[in-house]
């Protein structure tokens, strides 16, 4: 009876292991343009695509590509939450960064509260290059899984 029991729960904990994980991401991008010019969101989409339907293959020998469906390749359901941009008329605002903070915050709780793990966090800056550039985005890149 023990050896059924011990067999059946490694067949069930095998199992599950053996279970699909899904992903989400979710994108933040914060402007660092300066004087408030810039624009900040949280972007989430809310419709799936099948990366191999856009992807071409290409060979050393072969100089045609398979094509792609790259017409069709934006996604046009999603959700897009406001943040403040890190810079005003007056320079860093501190306030605006506990605010978006706040905000991100509230979506990583409410991607928890519905069953997703943060299971990663990456994140990459495009800054400013000099007097003449006036440019430049801080993204982050939150992946759930479930």
């Amino acid at each position: 009876m023990k050896k059924k029991l011990l067999v059946a729960s490694l067949v069930l904990m095998s199992s599950l292991s053996l279970s699909a994980q899904e992903f989400k991401v979710i994108t933040s991008v914060e402007s660092i343009v300066p004087n408030g010019l810039g624009r900040s969101r949280i972007i989430n989409a809310l419709e799936d695509k099948d990366y191999k339907e856009y992807t071409s293959v290409q060979t050393k020998d072969d100089n045609t590509r398979n094509k792609s469906k790259r017409g069709n390749i934006r996604v046009k359901n999603f959700e897009e939450t406001k943040l403040l941009n890190f810079y005003n008329i007056g320079g860093i605002r501190f306030q605006n960064i506990a605010a978006n903070d706040a905000l991100l915050t509230s979506m990583i709780n409410d991607m928890v509260a519905n069953g997703w793990e943060l299971a990663f966090v990456t994140s990459a800056v495009e800054s400013d290059a000099g007097d003449e550039d006036g440019q430049g985005i801080f993204i982050t890149r939150y992946i759930f899984k479930k």
